[in-house]
């Protein structure tokens, strides 16, 4: 009989232990994402220089350029095109040689609606990498995102309007669009 409980209690342990590892490991569909900030790669332009992250995780190595470009939207559409997307987005400071993959889709985020499209693009090295051009607006104002890197470009554009969402990026965007 003593033997039969030992066994039970066993089986229980390790049971709830077995439940209690099981929800401590992260599911799949939960992304290790890390933006670290480094120096802002592009030369001087028309534009004031953005920010700009390296993705440290299931991104590795994809960056992201951020910038505002204030009174440069059409203040009664916004962001109305894709067109619109592949001339101020920033992909062309990232190379010059880009090809949109697939129409662009609206986005929004920050209280900011816009569009974002996906771009292959032929770097200087010959190496291949997907972009995403991320345009979105308030009022007459622009804030312009793009992407690249040699991971697939849904995984990058979810883990970049996830980091543009959170609270410390979330201050930054509205501060730069209101010029402080």
């Amino acid at each position: 009989m003593r033997r039969g409980t030992m066994i039970a209690v066993a089986v229980i342990a390790l049971g709830v232990s077995g439940v209690w590892a099981y929800q401590r490991v992260p599911s799949p569909v939960e992304e290790v994402v890390h933006w670290r900030e480094i120096a802002w790669p592009f030369p001087r332009d028309g534009w004031p220089a953005g920010r700009a992250f390296r993705c440290d995780g299931t991104c590795a190595g994809a960056e992201l350029y951020v910038r505002a470009k204030r009174g440069f939207c059409n203040c009664d559409s916004g962001v109305a095109d894709d067109d619109e997307v592949d001339r101020v987005a920033d992909i062309d400071l990232i190379s010059p040689r880009f090809a949109a993959v697939a129409p662009g889709e609206e986005v929004s985020f920050n209280e900011l609606r816009g569009r974002a499209r996906r771009y292959d693009l032929d770097m200087s090295d010959g190496v291949g990498h997907a972009a995403i051009g991320v345009a979105v607006s308030r009022r007459c104002d622009l804030f312009v995102a793009a992407a690249q890197g040699r991971g697939e470009a849904s995984g990058m554009q979810r883990a970049m309007l996830a980091f543009l969402e959170t609270q410390e990026m979330r201050g930054w965007v509205l501060a730069t669009l209101d010029g402080q």
